[in-house]
């Protein structure tokens, strides 16, 4: 599935991930290859990405490598997922 990370400043992240887990506003939640579609705002905490792909050189220090996954601390933010294509609007 493909994911794009874009805060107000520039866009963090894109490209095939395995996996996405988020801090929902009702909880923390995974996405999967193939998840139903998704609208959620999202709280303070960290968005976790597993897979294989290049971090983009200029926002690699933004990620933290822990447990296997990148993990980027937002304040909120809203994330949507349809059709196989998750964007993360992070603040």
């Amino acid at each position: 599935m493909y994911l794009e990370i874009v805060s107000p400043e520039t866009t963090l992240f894109k490209g095939e991930v395995d996996s996405v887990a988020v801090p929902g506003v009702n909880g923390e939640f995974e996405m999967l290859n193939k998840h139903a579609a998704v609208v959620s705002t999202l709280k303070d905490g960290f968005v976790k990405i597993r897979g294989t792909f290049d971090l983009m050189e200029e926002n690699a220090s933004k990620f933290q490598k822990k447990d296997g996954a990148y993990w980027l601390a937002i304040n909120s933010g809203t994330i949507e997922m349809n059709t196989n294509k998750i964007i993360v609007l992070a603040d």
